[in-house]
């Protein structure tokens, strides 16, 4: 028999937002066309939400008419109070392959009175308050969930004195040891967790939320997230003779691991942004927007629950390749780290000092080093940022999705990844379709997108890959 039923998931997909009028429709639905197909039921549904006024002497909605009609009113009394008419300035660096909705999520972010400037970055895509990709600047404020959920999640990458040929020979001894000293996926911990001195911090003592996580914290560090978080090895090729590295040319053995701060900063991360809301009220479609101001007590008990995260994630990381130098045996001899979804204190080329905020993009400053991945089969990237404020000196974090997790699952086999990775010569631990090199955009086009804010100085080749 076909479903007729409405849900509230269904009343959400056509437009009726969460409220007391759900439980309303819901009980019209059941009552009065309970035999009418799900079709015929949103097609319905979906005249009332674009034009509730004409349903005012219906009997049956007069009083769901109203009540959306008054939402309706609410709504753009709000966007009038709260938002710029016009959206401040941004730049976008590989447009002709940024999904249109990314962009028009950027551009409500930069409608936010707090918008200075911003930029787009080539691997955008939409995310969750701010595109992933996207950086803007805040003029003395901080948007919780324009930092992320993953707070600090960063990339980290360390190389050893050893050539290809002995990861060749040592294959299936480094499957073992990834599979040994990394833990991946949602409240995964290691039953023998090492201590760090980040526990120390005065953060863990005097701000309560960030107390009430401590010992989850303490169960996790050292481990990484389920999704897109990985820890590879695989070869690092220097070409350049001058390179910040010190390292002469040629090919060596390294560790790459991507991962952030866990239950810590996701857990940091809806709580403020949930206070955020409720002293910033925005507009519905901006809502995940609100910000705090950093002259207020919360605004700086926020910046620095953050920055203990970013901290917090830097010394997972380290745990994580000091349990595979010891596995190997060997002391790394260069290292490359960054975050991305961080929020930091900058100047802008006018002296004017803001908050820039670079969800899923790394810092690509004058000079400094960062890593740029790409997909489970195909090449990382070593940069040195080149300064340029067009993009508030930042830089893509990855390739970036061209298909959602849920897209993947339902459109790729498992044969086609196999396929990719046998191609490259790729081992695979863990994994799943919904992160399969086929969900990334092309590398390649995304690093010629950013030609002028970055240069190579290095590439990186997975070989084996460990994911949840």
């Amino acid at each position: 028999m076909t479903k007729t039923k409405f849900s509230g998931k269904d009343l959400l997909k056509v437009g009726i937002h969460q409220g007391p009028i759900m439980a309303t429709i819901l009980e019209i639905l059941e009552d009065k066309y309970k035999y009418e197909s799900k079709l015929e039921k949103r097609k319905l549904l979906k005249k009332l939400v674009k034009d509730p006024e004409a349903f005012s002497s219906d009997p049956i909605w007069a009083q769901v008419s109203l009540a959306l009609q008054v939402e309706e009113k609410e709504e753009e009394e709000l966007e009038e109070k709260k938002l710029k008419k016009q959206p401040a300035n941004f730049t976008v660096f590989g447009a002709d392959f940024i999904e249109r909705e990314a962009y028009e999520q950027m551009v409500e972010a930069m409608r936010l009175p707090i918008s200075v400037t911003g930029a787009l970055m080539p691997d955008a895509h939409l995310g969750y308050g701010l595109p992933i990709g996207g950086v803007l600047a805040a003029d003395n404020a901080v948007i919780p969930f324009g930092v992320g959920v993953d707070i600090g999640c960063r990339m980290c990458l360390s190389v050893f004195d050893l050539p290809k040929k002995w990861l060749d020979k040592h294959e299936d001894d480094l499957k073992s040891i990834l599979l040994k000293n990394t833990r991946f996926g949602t409240g995964c911990i290691f039953e023998d967790p090492m201590d760090d001195p980040i526990f120390e911090r005065k953060e863990f003592k005097e701000i309560p939320k960030v107390k009430e996580f401590r010992d989850r914290a303490y169960q996790q560090i050292g481990t990484s997230g389920g999704g897109n978080h990985f820890v590879d090895f695989g070869l690092v090729e220097i070409k350049n003779p001058e390179n910040e590295l010190n390292l002469a040319p040629g090919v060596y053995f390294s560790v790459l691991s991507h991962s952030g701060s866990r239950g810590l900063g996701a857990g940091l991360a809806n709580y403020y942004t949930k206070i955020a809301m409720d002293i910033c009220p925005l507009p519905r479609h901006s809502k995940s927007l609100a910000w705090l101001n950093l002259n207020s007590q919360v605004g700086q008990e926020y910046w620095m629950a953050m920055n203990l995260a970013g901290d917090y994630a830097s010394a997972s990381h380290h745990q994580i390749h000091k349990r595979i130098s010891k596995a190997i045996s060997e002391k790394p001899i260069a290292r490359v780290e960054n975050h991305h979804n961080f929020a930091w204190k900058e100047k802008l080329a006018s002296g004017q000092e803001v908050i820039i905020h670079r969800k899923g993009a790394t810092p690509a400053l004058k000079g400094v080093l960062g890593i740029i991945p790409g997909s489970m089969s195909t090449p990382g990237f070593i940069i040195r940022g080149k300064g340029e404020e067009n993009s508030l000196c930042s830089c893509a974090h990855g390739a970036g999705r061209v298909l959602s997790r849920r897209a993947a699952k339902r459109t790729l086999k498992p044969s086609q990844m196999i396929e990719n990775l046998e191609k490259h010569h790729i081992t695979l631990l863990g994994g799943g379709l919904d992160e399969a090199p086929m969900v990334y955009k092309d590398i390649d086009a995304v690093m010629k997108a950013q030609n002028e804010l970055v240069e190579v100085i290095a590439v990186f080749h997975p070989r084996i890959v460990r994911m949840a």
